[in-house]
């Protein structure tokens, strides 16, 4: 990065800054919902996530165990029938949650290495285990039971050590088992015991004492925000909060909240719209397809490959959205290898196009009309737009036939990773033919998904 530019980006970080303090918001959402977002989160594209909790023990089915075991639903009991002595409760896992691999440096490597600009790690799921020493959660904490470690501080520090990627937070808004939710709940929501005595005292605390950058809030679909007094929360964290100017916030905050309201939008998990929306957006998706947890009875086909995992991708970045991958942690504090593997290889392949990933916005096109499987991204530059078509199956008569690209006489295509311009002609009613060198494969500058950059494109 030039000084110039380090520079311009760095006024542009100050007088964003400037204006959300400047702000003072109110606890409605058409107040809270004109609040920017920093240029980073939209610039990172790539977050990490961590699912880890009590449910990491049995690490059967999913991180719904207890919910699911509760319910009697078949594979669950039968687990805990051969498995477990009879008179076994779920709180008995807490004991044997003893992460006792956790490294949180290297951890906060490894995200680094991985190519994520954000990390949200599980600070409490539906089952109302906290990964912190919370003093709303007597003996069921990570500190009092189990690790005996605080999880959430740990990697915070040295997440902000390392000072490359940014510290985010999960947080379920309920809890399947709490009394004082249950009482809630059965009062049909007009009682709010469990929001004064735990969740927002709990919520304040997270805060407070672990400064997050985003705070991803779930678990809230049972009940609408009124109930989670969310405005209130939200509007606290935009103006009193230690990370009031740079906190972030996403849309889960009731049932009538997702895809509506909050800093960025998450909708469903695993969500993809394969359209560019007009506000930005998260597709949170889960390595194992069938889960967010650590699952020890997955198999391989449960895994994304790396074709799946680049589609995922590309065709999120070109619509605009950020892609948080999900990683199940073992309830020994590790990160399996068939994950590490997944990530590094796509670090890998980011190592080589990452200019189309990162900082890019969306283009005009993000489907090419002509030819499949090839998403757009684009760039401002010095010199004008630089238009990238990220195309995931290679040609296989070394042709290029794109219909979006509206070529100039000046206009130059490359392949991102291999020397040299590419010869090209127009195409016979619009768009363009890349002629292709005959490269061997093990010559190819990656794996997966190819990109091809095109400079001077005519202006629409």
């Amino acid at each position: 990065m030039s000084k110039v530019h380090h520079l311009a980006s760095s006024l542009v970080i100050i007088l964003c800054i400037g204006v959300i303090s400047s702000t003072k918001y109110t606890p409605d959402w058409a107040s809270l919902d004109t609040r920017p977002l920093p240029a980073w989160f939209d610039e990172g594209k790539i977050g990490i996530m961590l699912h880890v909790g009590v449910f990491s023990v049995p690490s059967f089915g999913s991180e719904w165990f207890w919910d699911e075991w509760k319910a009697n639903v078949p594979s669950y009991v039968n687990f805990m029938k051969h498995n477990y002595p009879p008179e076994f409760t779920y709180p008995d896992f807490a004991p044997k949650f003893t992460f006792e691999f956790f490294n949180p440096d290297e951890w906060a490597k490894f995200l680094s290495d991985a190519g994520a600009k954000y990390v949200i790690l599980t600070t409490k799921h539906h089952e109302g285990f906290t990964n912190w020493p919370s003093k709303f959660s007597f003996n069921w904490n990570s500190m009092d039971v189990g690790p005996k470690r605080d999880i959430v501080g740990e990697l915070a520090a040295a997440v902000r050590k390392r000072g490359d990627v940014h510290f985010g937070v999960y947080h379920s808004l309920y809890e399947w088992f709490n009394p004082l939710y249950l009482e809630d709940k059965a009062n049909h929501y007009k009682s709010q015991n469990f929001i004064k005595e735990k969740l927002m005292p709990e919520m304040y605390e997270l805060v407070n004492n672990y400064k997050p950058e985003i705070f991803w809030s779930d678990g809230d679909w049972d009940a609408k925000d009124v109930y989670w007094n969310s405005t209130e929360f939200v509007a606290w964290l935009y103006n009193e909060s230690p990370v009031k100017d740079t906190v972030i916030v996403n849309d889960r905050w009731g049932n009538n909240t997702r895809c509506i309201h909050g800093g960025y939008w998450n909708c469903k998990d695993r969500y993809n719209p394969r359209v560019l929306l007009k506000h930005k957006w998260e597709n949170i998706m889960t390595m194992d397809k069938k889960a967010g947890a650590y699952r020890r009875e997955a198999t391989l086909r449960d895994y994304y490959t790396m074709e799946e995992l680049i589609e995922n991708l590309v065709s999120t970045v070109s619509c605009g959205g950020n892609l948080l991958i999900n990683v199940g942690i073992t309830h020994d504090g590790r990160v399996i290898p068939v994950f590490e593997e997944r990530l590094m290889k796509m670090r890998k392949w980011l190592d080589v196009n990452g200019e189309a990933i990162y900082s890019t916005k969306p283009w005009t096109h993000q489907n090419d009309t002509l030819t499949p499987g090839v998403w757009y991204t684009s760039k401002e530059t010095v010199n004008g737009t630089v238009v990238y078509a990220i195309v995931l199956d290679w040609p296989k008569i070394n042709l290029l036939l794109l219909g979006a690209p509206d070529m100039a006489n000046d206009t130059t295509v490359s392949m991102v990773g291999y020397p040299g311009e590419l010869k090209w002609v127009p195409g016979t009613i619009s768009g363009v033919v890349v002629e292709i060198p005959p490269i061997p494969y093990g010559k190819l500058p990656c794996q997966y998904a190819w990109v091809f950059k095109f400079t001077n494109l005519k202006k629409w």
